[in-house]
């Protein structure tokens, strides 16, 4: 079987180790290369001793790696600098980039969400979005996939479906959504502090965060006509998980059977039985995504809930699910995980 080689670049980060994780048992990928910034130099083992058991190269620099012995690239880098790093790789390279540097396809959008420039506008013309469910066609033939947010993959894909069918007012969606705390990185942070975050539930970015941009986005292209939603995160006292609560005015009914349908051949995308709602327990180190549809007690109104793990389907496991996709995979290889309980 052809190997293909694959650098990490961000390896010392929560997604960079997961998908480092989940790319030891990929039948397909091999890891030739993992890059750090302040732990170059260092081994894997050291920075996640849970990954010790894997043979597995040093941390380096980007600049140190020898790009002729990689395939593929993965980008688990901060936001900001993903751009001039993708920019500066070899053409050859299929990338997936699972910051946010290329996901807004308007580059005046991305100045209002991140507060700068966007500095590689000719090549934001080359990405393809990374919504495999509804992109697949295109990211098989993309060399560079612009991976989605974690709270955006879970609001869009039972949203994306209502919308294109018609079945909800796109004037009326409110995103109540609450992340594990992995999802705000590695980097030490006096609000990630375990007493900051121990013992207590809020809201942050209220009315501002920077994934609205990317639900508007593609909410707009679903609906075929301007979307504005209202979407509040949360923070929750717990490692992983990511559940979204989206009120609609819809029949519910109807929109728990168009799920169905849609999603049936769907290897990680699962809805449940009318009535029925999903926990973040559910999909725990696994690539799925569980969809609940239940009818609210006002007439006409729909309460849809959706979970994923943020680390995996809203993070590398899709980005994996991306890279199969451009190499020719099957798209499940190396993500059929069942979740851990408890």
């Amino acid at each position: 079987m052809t190997m293909t080689k694959v650098a990490i670049l961000g390896a010392s980060g929560y997604t960079g180790a997961e998908l480092v994780r989940l790319i030891a048992r990929h039948p397909s990928l091999q890891i030739a290369a993992l890059t750090a910034d302040r732990k170059a130099g260092q081994a894997m083992a050291d920075v996640f001793p849970h990954l010790a058991i894997l043979d597995l190269p040093p941390l380096t620099t980007i600049d140190e790696v020898d790009w002729s012995g990689v395939d593929a690239v993965f980008c688990a880098l901060p936001h900001a600098t993903t751009q001039k790093v993708i920019a500066g790789l070899p053409e050859r390279l299929k990338v997936v980039d699972l910051s946010a540097d290329f996901r807004l396809e308007d580059p005046e959008a991305y100045k209002t969400w991140y507060g700068h420039e966007h500095a590689e506008t000719a090549l934001q013309k080359q990405v393809v979005y990374g919504l495999p469910e509804f992109y697949r066609d295109s990211i098989k033939g993309a060399r560079i996939v612009a991976n989605t947010g974690c709270y955006v993959a879970t609001a869009l894909i039972p949203l994306i479906p209502i919308l294109k069918a018609g079945l909800a007012d796109p004037d009326w969606i409110v995103i109540d959504a609450k992340s594990g705390a992995s999802g705000a990185g590695r980097a030490a942070k006096e609000a990630n502090l375990f007493t900051e975050v121990s013992e207590g539930f809020h809201a942050y970015s209220v009315a501002g965060h920077r994934h609205m941009g990317e639900i508007d986005q593609e909410l707009s292209k679903a609906a075929g006509r301007p979307v504005v939603a209202s979407f509040t995160p949360h923070l929750l006292p717990q490692n992983r998980g990511i559940l979204a609560t989206t009120y609609l005015k819809g029949e519910a009914d109807t929109i728990h059977a168009h799920l169905a349908e849609r999603f049936a051949d769907e290897p990680f995308v699962h809805v449940l039985p009318y009535g029925k709602v999903p926990a973040t327990r559910h999909v725990r180190g696994s690539n799925h995504c569980l969809i609940g549809v239940v009818a609210d007690r006002q007439p006409g109104r729909t309460i849809v809930i959706s979970v994923l793990d943020n680390l995996v389907k809203g993070a590398s496991g899709q980005a994996i699910q991306n890279m199969n996709l451009m190499l020719g995979l099957p798209e499940t290889t190396g993500l059929e995980q069942v979740p851990l309980f408890p």
